[in-house]
């Protein structure tokens, strides 16, 4: 018989001093960043671009991509937020969704990119395997606030959920997937084969072309979310759609095509400005 492991949170509060509470979610969110940007001005240094650029870049990302990520959450949960409009701001609590994340991002990033005359594609290469680690680390937030959990399962590694979390339809089942779970494990994968190509680009001598770590990004982490958003219970929806589903999809089929312009059509990704390969 399998040893199974039974996942069970022990709340979503870090600590407290006084009246104020520390949560887990917002904890594992600001760790996330300092990590990522940390790593990012790294491999910035290994790839001879100025790592004070990533630090100002992460301003921009970080202002970008919360709100849209809230927004974005909100916009598909409207039903909920409309009955209780002061939670929209209490991001504290839980309810991001990473595609208005890399929405905000992106955008913020072509401005920045315009702004400071560098290539949109070398800031993402730079990004990306610290967006996916980040992702990795940001996923047990759901674990502490016991959300985004997938269908009833009595796996050897199924997850607890406490009834005050579960969906009505599902009061009766007490234990779940745990897809936080999954999608960590898959987002560490991720960050390994970027991290990885980034340093067999550095050995070809900087072979690779830019966009391809971005392009890679896209597909890979986006593969794995298709099938994860299929066992969870609380999928943002749009008619019978997930909307996680749909624009991963979309996703992996831009992250190909770009492949095929750079590798086979050979020709560089299209660029906010005229900056040749810095």
């Amino acid at each position: 018989m399998l040893l199974g492991f039974q996942f069970q949170s022990p709340g979503p509060i870090l600590f407290e001093v006084g009246p104020f509470a520390i949560r887990w979610y917002g904890f594992l969110i600001a760790s996330a960043v300092l990590i990522g940007v940390t790593l990012s001005q790294w491999l910035a240094k290994r790839r001879q671009v100025n790592p004070d650029l990533i630090g100002d870049l992460a301003i921009w990302l970080v202002l970008g991509a919360i709100p849209c990520a809230r927004l974005y959450y909100v916009i598909f949960q409207w039903q909920e937020y409309a009955q209780r409009p002061g939670d929209i701001v209490a991001i504290w609590k839980g309810g991001i969704a990473i595609h208005g994340a890399i929405i905000g991002g992106t955008l913020a990033a072509l401005i920045f990119a315009r702004l400071n005359k560098v290539s949109i594609w070398q800031l993402t290469d730079l990004v990306v395997p610290s967006l996916a680690l980040g992702q990795t680390i940001g996923r047990w937030g759901n674990f502490f606030n016991s959300e985004a959990f997938g269908a009833p399962t009595n796996l050897p590694w199924k997850l607890y959920i406490p009834v005050s979390n579960r969906p009505v339809e599902y009061l009766a089942y007490e234990y779940f997937h745990p897809t936080f779970l999954y999608e960590s494990f898959w987002n560490l994968l991720v960050f390994c084969i970027l991290l990885s190509l980034f340093f067999w680009g550095l050995k070809q001598q900087n072979s690779l072309k830019l966009g391809t770590l971005s392009l890679v990004y896209l597909i890979a982490y986006s593969c794995g979310r298709v099938w994860i958003e299929g066992l969870r219970t609380d999928s943002l929806m749009l008619g019978p759609l997930r909307i996680a589903q749909v624009i991963s999809l979309v996703m992996i089929g831009l992250g190909i095509w770009g492949l095929f312009w750079l590798y086979q059509l050979k020709k560089p990704l299209p660029d906010v400005v005229s900056t040749g390969d810095n």
